[in-house]
């Protein structure tokens, strides 16, 4: 034993790398898990943090909130039940359609050319990310501004995916949204995309209509946008990027509720960071509060000044079945210090492209193969032999009776990266709160199918992630959020 890590609201993340060279940093075997979580659900610092903005190092920064934080707000005025199970069941219901609509997808073949976006050199700019869960749609938001004069939109930030859109006036189909649906014909900088244009070509589902460019999108659960693809001005804070093509949908229905629209940053063209290309190298970082602190906010940087120094970098492997995911090399995970004996081909990719592990940021429980599942939790089980177990939960199958516990003592959960780094989670990022009555789960689970492992947003909780896509790595830390 190398002692034990006290865990209470701080979050704790430990990263040994043997990438560089470095002395490996050594880590405990066992944390305290905080049992009794408060919970700040005062809605008035959301408004303040909504017009808040970061200057660092020649780069804007945007916060990004979980969407439980836009709930407790909007909740106010919804009858709907917000009890924990009400919440954690609607989320899960919406993880699994997520899951298995990334391991459908890994079906088909999306290929694109790069699109260019009119804007400044070197550009570095970000926005807030916040939340929210309950509100029927991804798991994190941004605040953007669309058209000119910008209006004030939530979107979901989704790693894996290629398109931005927002809903769009006149909408003959729309869900609710938190803020008046973006009117293009108030936008001096809306501009329709021809059929003919090379833009409207690169569109895996496009078609015609009037001369117009009209695209579709289509994911898991059944939801769906459709309309007219154009280019528009965003802004992040202070910075505009002019010519960007967004989705302007004027049918639309699904998981999205509470935001206007998506912001696609997976690693295609026809996402915001492809289009951006050479101007900020494919880079950006995020900071993903933790889902219990409604009243904290994360990050979303872009840029390459938002590369952090001292991250531990693992590189990203590409796949031509799914070049919008962000697959990364696992070789192993670790339970209370100890590497679990799993074959490291559970989490390669076949020759096929299938498999692989993917990081995702709308995908919120971290899936495994089933094997690799299975050997992981018995290993976890076997050391928490001290705690009450109790049945089930939706799809978690190691649940605990915390009821009545102020912390408890768990051991550590890591994952071992091709080439040498290892992630040690702080415990809140793998056994979680399910219910108002002490439950807690450990938050992995057995993949559906295809051999794909997804490393979801519980997991990335609080942990500085950055993405250098020209340079094509991935890094964790060294900052926490």
């Amino acid at each position: 034993m190398e002692g034990i890590l006290l865990l209470c609201v701080a979050l704790v993340m430990i990263i040994s790398s043997g990438i560089t060279g470095t002395a490996t940093t050594t880590y405990p075997d066992f944390q305290q898990l905080h049992v009794k979580q408060t919970i700040d659900a005062s809605t008035n610092k959301l408004y303040k943090e909504e017009k808040e903005e970061e200057e660092s190092g020649g780069r804007w920064k945007v916060k990004v909130v979980h969407r439980d934080k836009i709930f407790q707000r909007a909740s106010h005025n919804n009858s709907k039940s917000t009890s924990s199970n009400h919440v954690f069941h609607a989320r899960i219901n919406r993880d699994v359609k997520r899951a298995d609509s990334l391991i459908r997808r890994l079906l088909g073949n999306n290929t694109n050319d790069q699109l260019g976006v009119n804007s400044a050199k070197d550009l570095d700019f970000g926005s807030e990310v916040v939340s929210g869960m309950a509100q029927g749609s991804g798991e994190y938001f941004v605040r953007i501004g669309v058209g000119s004069p910008p209006r004030s939109q939530y979107v979901v930030i989704d790693s894996g995916s290629d398109i931005v859109w927002v809903q769009c006036q006149p909408c003959s189909q729309c869900y609710h949204q938190s803020d008046p649906i973006f009117d293009p014909s108030r936008s001096s900088s809306y501009s329709g995309v021809s059929c003919t244009s090379t833009v409207c070509d690169r569109l895996q589902n496009s078609g015609c209509h009037a001369g117009r460019c009209r695209y579709e999108a289509s994911y898991g659960d059944g939801s769906y946008t459709q309309g007219t693809l154009a280019l528009e001005t965003l802004t992040f804070g202070r910075a505009l990027i002019r010519n960007v093509a967004i989705g302007c949908g004027h049918m639309n229905r699904g998981m999205f509720v509470g935001a206007a629209g998506l912001l696609g940053l997976g690693g295609g063209p026809m996402s915001f960071v492809g289009q951006l290309g050479g101007q900020t190298g494919g880079a950006f970082s995020y900071c993903l509060v933790s889902r219990g602190d409604v009243a904290a906010a994360g990050s979303l940087e872009f840029g390459r000044a938002a590369m952090p120094v001292g991250a531990a970098w693992v590189p990203l492997i590409r796949n031509q079945r799914a070049p919008s995911f962000y697959y990364v090399g696992l070789s192993g995970l670790g339970v209370g210090g100890m590497r679990v004996p799993i074959s490291e081909d559970l989490f390669r990719q076949t020759e096929l492209g299938y498999g692989g592990v993917v990081m995702d940021t709308g995908t919120a429980v971290t899936r495994f193969p089933t094997l690799a599942y299975e050997a992981f939790r018995d290993t976890f089980v076997e050391q928490t032999a001290n705690l009450p177990r109790v049945s089930g939960v939706s799809i978690f199958d190691t649940c605990y009776d915390l009821n009545g516990f102020v912390s408890v003592r768990v051991p550590t959960v890591s994952f071992y990266f091709s080439g040498g780094p290892i992630l040690t989670l702080p415990a809140r990022n793998f056994l979680i709160p399910v219910d108002d009555k002490g439950t807690f789960c450990l938050a992995f689970a057995a993949s559906g199918g295809g051999g794909l492992s997804i490393i979801g947003n519980i997991q990335q909780e609080g942990i500085q992630i950055s993405f250098d896509g020209a340079n094509g790595f991935v890094g964790f830390g060294p900052n926490v959020c």
